[in-house]
């Protein structure tokens, strides 16, 4: 996938928003205002996904692109990179997880508010 497909299938979900709070080097995908996907612009495409702890040590044992998550929580972030992830349909289930987690966490509040 590459950065257009991957904000493509981002921007498909409900209630997601886009910006670069961190400078122009780097997108981010929030949903309820929380960030769930994190994507460099620059150089090797990367990106970090929320996972719950025990995925993140899965992830880091068995995929070679999977790498700890850079500037983030190493317990609660994964970071991909997507030149070296062959299964699309496992980078796509990597981002729905992200999503489903942070949406998950959300106050109760929040998720009637959004119609969760």
């Amino acid at each position: 996938m590459n950065i257009e497909e991957i904000r493509e299938y981002c921007l498909l979900k409900p209630h997601v928003t886009e910006s670069m709070p961190f400078g122009d080097d780097t997108l981010v995908f929030k949903v309820a205002d929380k960030m769930f996907l994190l994507a460099n612009l620059e150089g090797p495409l990367q990106l970090n996904l929320k996972a719950a702890p025990d995925e993140v040590a899965d992830r880091l044992q068995h995929y070679p692109e999977a790498i700890p998550a850079y500037h983030m929580n190493k317990i609660h972030w994964v970071s991909v990179k997507v030149e070296e992830c062959n299964d699309i349909i496992r980078l796509k289930a990597w981002i729905d997880r992200s999503y489903e987690l942070i949406v998950l966490g959300l106050p109760k509040k929040t998720k009637v508010e959004y119609g969760f």
